[in-house]
């Protein structure tokens, strides 16, 4: 896609920029969280699931990815790092001048506040440290790209906000209390979806080796990443046998069939090794975490 097809600032520009393919490493955490709730009150007999709670914890998460994109986009840009003519990924708003940098700062303040207004009604479910839980989101959305990705601390910093803390929360405010079945499927959630910025930092690896950009890939080098990524999926699926021991044997046996998906992924992966194809591996990636999340949910309702 070319700069002059997309006209600045436009709702095509701003669709671009907020890039829908990353949603679902928001959305799937609320699903699993949000199935583990429901499957736990039908079994207690004394609580009734909120489907507003619910909708507030998936529309801060979904507000929250795009703003930590609009940040992503934004602060790559000021400090030089999206270089089109390296570059494998796909192209950024900023840098493409689809979003003017004054819209894309003013875009960042609206969708922290926009996002900060969604949870906020949260404390009627889950207590004022859910005020608490909002203001750590977003401190380190900001941390995330500015600092702490050039410290290789991104694969952490996914296992607690795509995994502990959105699946946790979202069980907390239904049940104000949490079990270990969640916590153990907060972990396992957080993995799956990492092997999406794996994938994504193992396209960019010798950009981020360029710009001191000390990412976990750049750190242990490319053929440990493509192992790391495999990893990730077994170790999902089989922390999942919590499921099993719960009395929820399909939550842990329907999550085999996504790591088909993800074992095809990662062949593909290995075969492609550089190249802007790789970003077929981040798109199948997505797919599959979504599929995990799914088989995962499905498993859980079914009683």
């Amino acid at each position: 896609m070319t700069t002059t097809a997309v006209k600045k600032n436009s709702p095509r520009a701003w669709l671009l920029a907020a890039r829908p393919k990353t949603l679902t490493g928001a959305a799937v955490p609320v699903m699993i969280g949000c199935a583990l709730a429901w499957t736990d009150i039908r079994l207690s007999d004394t609580d009734v699931f909120s489907w507003t709670a619910a909708v507030l914890c998936l529309f801060f998460a979904l507000i929250m990815q795009i703003d930590a994109n609009f940040v992503n986009d934004f602060f790559d840009y000021v400090r030089g790092n999206d270089d089109e003519s390296t570059r494998l990924g796909p192209l950024r708003a900023c840098t493409q001048g689809w979003v003017s940098v004054g819209a894309m700062k003013e875009a960042i303040a609206t969708t922290t506040v926009v996002a900060c207004l969604a949870g906020l009604p949260l404390v009627l479910y889950g207590g004022l440290e859910m005020i608490l839980v909002g203001l750590v989101c977003v401190v380190f959305c900001f941390l995330y790209t500015t600092h702490l990705s050039y410290l290789g601390l991104g694969d952490l910093l996914v296992l607690l906000f795509f995994g502990i803390v959105p699946v946790c929360c979202t069980y907390y405010v239904q049940l104000q209390t949490l079990t270990w079945q969640v916590f153990l499927a907060s972990v396992a959630c957080g993995l799956v979806i990492d092997g999406l910025l794996i994938v994504n930092n193992y396209r960019d690896r010798y950009n981020d080796e360029r710009d001191e950009k000390r990412t976990l890939v750049v750190r242990i080098g490319s053929e440990a990443t493509e192992w790391l990524y495999l990893a990730l999926g077994i170790a999902a699926c089989l922390i999942g046998v919590v499921f099993w021991l719960n009395g929820h044997v399909l939550a842990f046996v329907l999550p085999f069939l996504y790591l088909l998906l993800h074992f095809y992924t990662w062949i593909k992966m290995r075969r492609i090794n550089y190249d802007r194809r790789l970003n077929e591996c981040l798109g199948e990636t997505a797919r599959n975490m979504f599929v995990y999340g799914l088989l995962v949910s499905i498993g859980l309702l079914i009683i």
